[in-house]
């Protein structure tokens, strides 16, 4: 009897799949169920560590300037404090189950309809959570607001990539920056603490410093992930060569993304062991400035990129506008979000968040679906 996806030909379920249902309820014991047949593993005594607790570890063993958690945290609508997760623990947890961050896996970070292997805006997030926990723990800051704020810190960007601002800055009375969309928008839902939104508000390095050490911690480490994982994807997509780097880079930090990250997160540490202050020593520093220098002449403003760019910018406004005149279209929790509009003409601000938040995909859908759009006119290939 042939056998295919765990089911028998006839339906019937086959041996794996029998197997694999048969341990839905896990194995019982004394009121308790365990994920194995043989489980053991434990904590060695049923003592379990509660928040309070946790607080006062943190609060022993965290530097001087390092932000503390206290109970539910600050926010705009105050809740209750959790009874085992820190107020930033909850953040990250509260960013890492939005949609607005599961949306980043179909948003460009390089390439638009990245290949299996190249980086999408949700692959570089938590590169960059993973930069900032090497930075904070060994700095004694906190590593769980450090990394709420990484994997927070792109959300408010549109499809497209960096396009996508320019095509939405029109509409707007401040303009738009995803980093300040990102806070004041697009996560307003979540509830965040104000520390994890002031981050993300202030991760671009164009904005005022951060308030808090792990903020701009956040801010180094973001610029450090896209230098070179854009980088790594543009040799693997025939774009550049690892010998076409200045001297000033592959002497100082190396050929590889290993070497790179490696030299960049030490030179934090060092500049950070020496000063007192986040920053990065100057040689090194100056190695990351040519690089992203590189990165920009030869991947960013290539004339393939330039060229997608204009075809996004296009898409977008042509959407935006077309939802502005038909806000019936556009979802309720978008058309909620306008009530922040400040400034800015109800209609045309519901129009942006809603266009805002769309994958790459969907947004050139949407393109074809309503607007009557060609494949051809529809961005392809590299974006910036």
């Amino acid at each position: 009897m042939a056998v295919e996806g765990g089911f028998s030909s006839e339906g019937e379920l086959g041996e794996r799949a029998e197997k694999w249902a048969s341990t839905m309820r896990g194995h019982q014991r004394d009121g308790i169920a365990f994920a194995h047949e043989d489980s053991w593993a434990g904590p060695g005594d049923p003592s379990v560590i509660s928040r309070k607790e946790l607080e006062e570890r943190q609060n022993h063993s965290m530097a001087r300037l390092a932000t503390r958690a206290h109970g539910a945290g600050s926010r705009v609508v105050e809740e209750s404090p959790d009874p085992f997760r820190t107020c930033f623990q909850r953040d990250r947890d509260r960013i890492l189950h939005a949609s607005a961050f599961r949306r980043l896996a179909g948003k460009t970070q390089v390439f638009v309809f990245p290949d299996d292997h190249q980086r999408t805006r949700l692959t570089h997030a938590l590169e960059v959570a993973q930069i900032a926990r090497s930075v904070a723990g060994p700095l004694g800051l906190n590593v769980d607001l450090a990394e709420a704020i990484a994997i927070g810190h792109d959300c408010g960007h549109g499809p497209g990539g960096h396009a996508s601002e320019d095509a939405f800055e029109p509409f707007l009375h401040d303009g738009y920056d995803h980093a300040v969309w990102g806070a004041d928008v697009t996560l307003v839902p979540l509830n965040l603490c104000k520390e994890t939104l002031d981050g993300i508000r202030n991760h671009s390095w164009s904005r005022p410093a951060p308030s808090t050490p792990e903020g701009e911690v956040v801010s180094w480490a973001d610029r450090i992930a896209y230098v070179c994982h854009d980088f790594e994807d543009a040799v693997a997509a025939g774009i550049v060569t690892a010998d076409m780097l200045p001297a000033i880079i592959s002497s100082r930090c190396g050929t590889t993304r290993s070497q790179q990250l490696g030299t960049f997160v030490r030179a934090m540490l060092q500049a950070t062991q020496q000063s007192g202050r986040i920053g990065m020593t100057n040689d090194i520093a100056e190695a990351l400035s040519e690089f992203r220098k590189f990165n920009y002449e030869n991947i960013y403003l290539r004339p393939a990129s330039q060229h997608q760019a204009k075809s996004v910018i296009s898409m977008l406004q042509a959407l935006v506008e077309h939802f502005a005149t038909h806000t019936a279209l556009i979802p309720v929790e978008a058309l909620l979000n306008s009530e922040t509009k400040h400034n800015n003409d109800e209609a045309l601000f519901a129009a942006v968040s809603w266009v805002s938040g769309m994958t790459d995909r969907y947004a050139c859908r949407q393109a074809v679906e309503l607007l009557g759009w060609q494949s051809e006119q529809l961005p392809a290939g590299i974006g910036i």
